[in-house]
C-alpha cells in the first residue's frame, strides 16, 4: 500500500525543501516559460505513472479527487492545464499550501517530468458518478454558462488546450463552487482576469445554477471509465481511506443541448 506509513514525515521534508526553494527567484514568467517547454516535449506514460505515485493520497488512484470539494477530478484533464496549474504552483503564482510541496524540483524535477505526469492524468478514465448540485435552476443553469462561460470553456466544457482553459464537464460540483468563490474574491490570482471581471454581477442563485448544469455535462464515452473501475497501474492501495467518498447513487444528467 502506497504511503500508508511515513506520510508526516514525508510532508514534513517536503514543507522544509519547499520553504528553501520559496526564498529563490521564480516567478510567473519563469512559470510560463516552464509550461510552454514542458506542453512542447514528448512525454514517458510509464515515467508519469511512478510520478503519479505522489498523487494518489490527495487525488485517489483514479484521480477521481473527493466530492466535498477539497480535491479535484483531475483524471481526463487536458495536458497543458495540468501543466500550466504545476509551473503556476511552483512559481507561487496561484497559493495552493497543499500542492505545493509536491510541485518542488525535489519531488518534480522539471518540464520533462511535468509532461510525463500530466500526459498519464489525461489518460486517466473520468468518474461516471461526480458531485452534482441540487438540480433546482438547471434551465437557467444552462443559459447562463452558453451566454457567460462557453465561448471560453466549450460549448460541452471540453476546454481549450492552446489557452490552457480546463475542461470542466464531469468535475464536482462542490469543488466548482469552491473555486470560483476564489477567483471571484482574489484568492486564485492566476485566473483569468476577463473571468473575474466578468462574475463578479453573479447572484448566487446564477452561481450555484451555473456551476449546477456544468457538473452534469458528461464527459465524451470514450473519457467515461465504466462503473467500478479500478486503476489497474495501483492494484495494492486501499481505497478505504480516501476523503470522501464519491457517490454511490445516479443522477440525471444534462448533455448541454437540452433547450
Amino acid at each position: 500500500m502506497y504511503f500508508k506509513f511515513g506520510n508526516m514525515a514525508l510532508v514534513l521534508a517536503l514543507l522544509f525543501s519547499a520553504t528553501a526553494w520559496s526564498q529563490q527567484n521564480y516567478g510567473p514568467q519563469a512559470a510560463m516559460e516552464e509550461a510552454k517547454l514542458a506542453i512542447s516535449l514528448t512525454p514517458d506514460l510509464e515515467q508519469g505513472r511512478e510520478l503519479y505515485k505522489i498523487c494518489v493520497v490527495c487525488h485517489g488512484p483514479e484521480g477521481w479527487g473527493s466530492s466535498n470539494g477539497y480535491y479535484p477530478q483531475v483524471a481526463g484533464q487536458l495536458p497543458s492545464v495540468t501543466i500550466k496549474q504545476l509551473a503556476d504552483i511552483r512559481a507561487r503564482n496561484r497559493d495552493n499550501p497543499t500542492m505545493f510541496p509536491f510541485s518542488m524540483p525535489s519531488v518534480l524535477g522539471g518540464a520533462q517530468e511535468m509532461a510525463n505526469v500530466a500526459a498519464y492524468i489525461a489518460a486517466l478514465p473520468m468518474t461516471p458518478v461526480n458531485d452534482f448540485g441540487p438540480g433546482h435552476d438547471l434551465e437557467l443553469g444552462e443559459r447562463l454558462y452558453k451566454h457567460e462561460c462557453a465561448e471560453c470553456h466549450g460549448d460541452q466544457g471540453q476546454g481549450d488546450a492552446k489557452d490552457h482553459v480546463p475542461l470542466v464537464y464531469g468535475q464536482h460540483y462542490s469543488y466548482l463552487k469552491r473555486q470560483f468563490t476564489w477567483i471571484r474574491y482574489g484568492k486564485r490570482r492566476n485566473a483569468d482576469e476577463k473571468m473575474v471581471k466578468q462574475i463578479q454581477r453573479f447572484t448566487g442563485r446564477e452561481v450555484s445554477a451555473v456551476l449546477d448544469y456544468v457538473s452534469r455535462l458528461r464527459p465524451p464515452a470514450g473519457k467515461m471509465a465504466p462503473k467500478e473501475w479500478r486503476n489497474p497501474d495501483f492494484p495494492a492501495f486501499s481505497r478505504r481511506n480516501l476523503p470522501t467518498p464519491m457517490l454511490l447513487h445516479e443522477q440525471p444528467a444534462r448533455t448541454g443541448s437540452e433547450g
